[in-house]
């Protein structure tokens, strides 16, 4: 008696599955890279947000200062006092409750930390700056009363207040906060966004601006509007630790000047 043919079975061989994987594998390479910068998208997106709450938030302040800006780092030489926060001594943390702003803001009044930057804050050594967002303001410009002397330099009359938004004389061109960071060994927080050049003497100073999103920084304006810039040029006074070409630290523009950051 014959037996019935035996059907046959499907079944992956060992070279269909490793092609298989192999598709697997090259599509996660191909997706992953997508997911990833879509990800950053909706951070930097969520940054741009923030950033310009607090510049709302400054420019509120203007209409009940007498068209003045909140003071940057108000008794500068105390060490005590910055926009976003004040502390009793100098080695305490910023209290983020008690800076000029906290009244404009939003209603859980806070400013609110870059997405993207915030895996930084990890870090202890955040402690002096904690509480600013990773956002620096233009305090060297706009956060205090300056008087020119020459063309290109000023003197600081009084850091009680902010400028008055009438002497910004260019507000769509003038930088009122960006992302920002100082260059440590990581990029920790610090709440000034430095001009090329000090206003008092002729040097240049150690960026500040961070270029954390895909190598662009979220920027304000003093007329309250966000853009995004690239990276284009940074520097370093050999002054600190951090590598600021590496850790995407710097300026944005082809001129190199101030005028992103003068009141002229």
């Amino acid at each position: 008696m014959k037996r019935p043919p035996r059907q046959s079975q499907s079944a992956f061989t060992l070279v269909e599955l490793l092609i298989t994987i192999s598709i697997i594998s090259l599509l996660l390479a191909i997706l992953l890279p997508s997911l990833s910068s879509a990800r950053e998208q909706a951070r930097t997106t969520v940054c741009a947000s923030n950033i310009r709450q607090i510049t709302i938030a400054n420019l509120a302040y203007s209409i009940d200062h007498n068209d003045h800006l909140c003071p940057g780092a108000k008794n500068f030489l105390t060490n005590l006092h910055r926009w976003h926060g004040s502390r009793p001594f100098v080695n305490q943390p910023f209290n983020p409750t008690s800076g000029p702003l906290v009244p404009y803001l939003s209603a859980d009044k806070k400013i609110r930390n870059c997405p993207t930057f915030r895996r930084f804050s990890e870090f202890a050594t955040n402690a002096f700056e904690l509480g600013n967002g990773g956002y620096g303001y233009n305090n060297a410009f706009l956060g205090r009363q300056l008087k020119k002397i020459t063309p290109t330099l000023y003197t600081v009359e009084s850091d009680q207040s902010g400028v008055s938004l009438t002497r910004v004389h260019a507000p769509a061109n003038t930088l009122l906060f960006a992302d920002a960071a100082f260059a440590a060994t990581q990029p920790i927080e610090y709440s000034f966004a430095e001009p090329r050049f000090h206003p008092e003497y002729p040097a240049r100073t150690d960026p500040s601006i961070h270029f954390r999103h895909q190598n662009n920084a979220n920027v304000a304006w003093s007329d309250g509007h966000v853009d995004r810039k690239p990276l284009t040029f940074t520097h370093s006074s050999g002054l600190y630790d951090g590598d600021t070409e590496k850790l995407r630290i710097g300026w944005f523009g082809r001129s190199d000047d101030n005028r992103f950051f003068d009141l002229d």
